[in-house]
């Protein structure tokens, strides 16, 4: 007992220094995940008590045609595939371009390529709907080379590109920063011994830059994962979608948080909406553990 006393006489203030962050992270993220996940095994509307219904919400998320599923996957994995690589090799590619400045033209750079982070999400949108409209500006270039019926945002083959395009367009700066940072963390005397070995501009990129910048790659690499399979707002934005109609033609754009967002907020079906919310959340966890292991067996070997 009084060796217990005596601990936390010692411990005691920094453990109070620390009980407002846990008290927040249990009241507004801790709390919120387990009651979806308790919700996700109801039938509830938010006003009548819910009626516990097990897995059946589960159930109707892969089963039920009207909760497009299927189809809201094949867009997800299509738009991932695009956004993680091509975005992040354009940030990269973006960040070796302007380390290679003057200081006072990498920092005229550096504020262009952010920009587009600080214009808000609709508004972005909806300068990226008035280029891809037919007739308009991208359109007009296309039709200029002899590229014609590109419909970006009427036809299910360009409309998960569109969003891919803005979506980079919006994100790639952020990576960029981080990356750019990073490069001015590696000391210059690697490349100066790389020089006298005769490695030439490449090799150096290949031996020396990319193995330094490997945490950095892979937290970037897990952000873009993350940010995307949570992607909303601009699909949401530039199909102009409504409750009752969303997704795009064809649904072209149509992704798992708008089908949760919509079965939730105007179907109040919130037991339907929490089930899918959850798959989604375990398809996130799932391949963010996927990529840490890897990156641990990787530096293991």
């Amino acid at each position: 007992m009084n060796s217990l006393r005596a601990y936390l006489r010692r411990n005691l203030k920094h453990y109070l220094m620390v009980l407002p962050f846990f008290a927040f992270f249990a009241v507004f993220f801790l709390w919120p995940i387990l009651f979806g996940i308790g919700i996700s095994l109801t039938k509830w509307n938010g006003v009548k008590d819910p009626q516990f219904v097990g897995l059946d919400n589960f159930v109707k998320v892969f089963t039920d045609p009207s909760l497009r599923f299927p189809a809201a996957m094949t867009n997800l994995g299509t738009f991932i595939i695009i956004v993680v690589p091509v975005g992040i090799l354009i940030a990269l590619g973006l960040a070796l371009l302007v380390d290679s400045f003057t200081p006072k033209w990498a920092n005229l750079f550096r504020a262009v390529y952010f920009f587009p982070i600080i214009i808000p999400l609709f508004l972005s949108a909806s300068i990226w709907r008035f280029l891809f409209v037919d007739g308009g500006l991208i359109s007009s270039i296309l039709t200029s080379l002899g590229i014609t019926n590109v419909l970006w945002l009427n036809d299910p083959k360009y409309e998960i590109i569109a969003v891919a395009i803005v979506d980079m367009w919006h994100a790639i700066g952020f990576h960029f920063l981080l990356l750019f940072a990073a490069l001015k963390g590696i000391p210059e005397e690697y490349y100066d011994a790389a020089k006298v070995d005769g490695a030439n501009g490449f090799q150096r990129i290949r031996f020396i830059t990319i193995p330094q910048l490997e945490p950095v790659i892979f937290l970037v690499v897990v952000n873009a994962f993350i940010g995307g399979l949570q992607s909303f707002d601009l699909p949401w934005l530039l199909s102009t979608s409504q409750p009752n109609n969303y997704g795009g033609v064809s649904q072209g754009m149509l992704f798992p948080v708008m089908t949760i967002f919509v079965r939730g907020w105007q179907g109040l079906a919130f037991g339907e909406a929490a089930a899918y919310a959850v798959i989604l959340g375990l398809i996130v966890l799932a391949i963010t553990g996927i990529q840490f292991g890897w990156r641990q067996w990787r530096l293991a070997r």
